[in-house]
């Protein structure tokens, strides 16, 4: 079934401030000199490799193996005999996920005693045995359901946590928007659509605003709004649009909905230039989305199929 594993990596702090200040003396020197602890980068980049280095060991002749750091994904094709491995935080198997089309993820955390990992159910110690079960047909397999946007030019990108249609910087994003039989046309700060796995994320902070609003604003509020409680494997997707401006040429009829196979959210670009589409929080790999693009924002075909046991 499987002719390789990738092993999809991400760089440590440490890395990333070297990277910045050239040097790691020069990178300890600004930390410091900023009252920061540079010991703390120093033993999470050691923990990080100890981990990375294990990690190799232990699938070492179990297939072939190929290593990508994450900043590679949006240009990696995976082929649909490889056998997927992330190594790092949650956002590493979020960013991983929607490169991806049924090939299994195994998640691993490498540092248990630091990260949480929600979607990190393996250690490093565990990773073996896991994939030799997946060579077995026999690893349990968890399906997320995934957002998609689909432009009529036939691009399209998915989402594990959530899409963001609207704008590169802090004008005001213009589109029409479909949804339900209903049409308006929106002046926003964008659009959150979120998925089930999504929904304790940015959604949720939409829900915390609004909350707080009714708090400040609105008296007696009993409850309150309360958020979807849905899992990752529900099959629909929920939209609110940010900060809507009603105006002559824009309203706010229309600022929040489910999205179901049969009811996606159809969008239409009123922005000259400045237009994005993004997933998952990375603006880096976006659509261009301005006058003259078409947006169906529906549930995706393919799922993430994240191993689990």
């Amino acid at each position: 079934m499987y002719e390789k594993i990738v092993l999809v990596t991400r760089k440590t702090r440490l890395e990333e401030l070297v990277e910045r200040f050239n040097t790691r003396p020069q990178a300890r020197f600004y930390i410091q000199h900023s009252g920061g602890d540079f010991s703390l980068y120093e033993r999470e980049h050691e923990t990080y490799h100890q981990s990375l280095t294990q990690l190799k060991a232990a699938l070492q002749g179990l297939l072939k193996m190929q290593i990508i750091e994450r900043t590679f994904l949006p240009n990696f094709l995976f082929a649909e005999t490889d056998l997927v491995i992330t190594i790092g935080i949650d956002g590493l198997v979020v960013n991983t996920a929607k490169y991806l089309d049924g090939q299994p993820l195994v998640a691993i955390n490498p540092d248990p005693q630091h990260i949480d990992g929600v979607l990190l159910p393996f250690k490093v110690a565990q990773a073996q045995a896991v994939v030799r079960k997946l060579l077995q047909n026999q690893a349990a397999i968890r399906p997320i359901t995934m957002a998609e946007a689909v432009l009529n030019d036939g691009q399209r990108l998915l989402a594990f946590n959530d899409l963001f249609i609207g704008r590169q910087d802090h004008v005001s994003a213009r589109y029409r928007l479909a949804f339900a039989g209903q049409q308006e046309s929106h002046s926003s700060s964008g659009i959150i659509v979120s998925t089930g796995a999504g929904a304790t994320g940015w959604l949720s902070s939409l829900f915390n605003m609004a909350n707080g609003m009714l708090r400040g604003f609105g008296g007696e509020m009993g409850e309150g709004l309360t958020r979807p409680q849905a899992n990752w494997e529900t099959n629909e997707l929920y939209f609110v649009v940010r900060e809507p401006f009603v105006s002559k040429t824009s309203a706010a009829g229309v600022v929040c909905g489910r999205v179901t196979s049969d009811t996606p959210l159809q969008l239409e670009s009123q922005m000259a230039e400045g237009g994005v589409i993004f997933s998952d929080g990375v603006a880096a790999d976006y659509l261009a989305f301005n006058a003259g693009t078409q947006a169906t924002i529906t549930l995706a075909r393919q799922k993430t199929r994240l191993v689990v046991g």
